[in-house]
């Protein structure tokens, strides 16, 4: 497993890469929505606001459809926190692009955002059906109680080893990539350029930390809408 590395010392508190690289993220998501939003008008006359009520309109629809209408009226928090937590989920997988650490590649990441989400979903069921909600467990048959207990505990284990071996796997396929390229170039007399870490792999980053580091935020955010959501029903 990828093992955390710590790059500050606080005293006795060790700073992991993780932590460092996650900050700068919240820091630079709220700076970015700071500028975007400091002049917003009720008619909105700059391509930069239809542009945001354009992504906001489609963002409530979609959790709209996904949880109802019904779980979103005494929910209705799960919209900007669904958007939040996409765009926190994808810029985690995308600042590999930039040469950093993804945090995604923690196990501890993304096993707190599946806690999240669990914990969320059992709120959501207590929210809307009281402590009824865990009579479900004993469903079709109180015989199989443990085993609908095993299956409600591997959920955050799923939602949490999902996103994390995809992007660690392809990390790890790009490192090794790296190196190879590295020991060819040594093969070649009077190259001392590694030419082939310049060029060869380009589609492969396009593939592994953006194409699938979108797809892993996009099938997150959608699993969490569908667990929360019928849990209110």
């Amino acid at each position: 497993m990828n093992q955390a590395k710590y790059i500050l010392s606080i005293g006795g508190l060790r700073i992991s890469e993780t932590i460092v690289v996650s900050w700068g993220i919240i820091a630079f998501l709220a700076i970015v929505s700071y500028f975007l939003t400091r002049n917003l008008k009720k008619v909105p006359t700059s391509k930069t606001q239809i542009f945001l009520e354009f992504a906001i309109s489609g963002l409530a629809k979609m959790v709209t459809d996904m949880m109802g209408e019904k779980t979103l009226k005494k929910m209705p928090y799960m919209i900007p926190y669904i958007g939040s937590l996409f765009l926190f989920f994808a810029c985690s997988n995308l600042v590999g692009l930039l040469g950093f650490r993804s945090p995604t590649t923690d196990l501890d990441t993304t096993l707190a955002w599946a806690l999240i989400t669990f914990f969320m979903i059992y709120y959501a069921g207590v929210k809307f059906n009281g402590l009824s909600y865990f009579k479900g467990l004993m469903e079709p048959t109180p015989i199989l109680l443990p085993l609908n207990i095993i299956g409600e505990l591997a959920r955050p284990i799923s939602l949490s080893f999902r996103p994390f071996g995809n992007i660690l796997g392809g990390s790890i396929i790009m490192a090794l990539l790296y190196q190879f390229l590295g020991y060819l170039s040594t093969l070649i007399p009077g190259v001392t350029i590694p030419i082939g870490q310049l060029i060869i792999p380009v589609p492969l980053h396009l593939y592994f930390d953006l194409f699938a580091g979108v797809l892993q935020s996009y099938i997150f955010i959608m699993l969490t809408m569908v667990f929360v959501g019928s849990a209110t029903e």
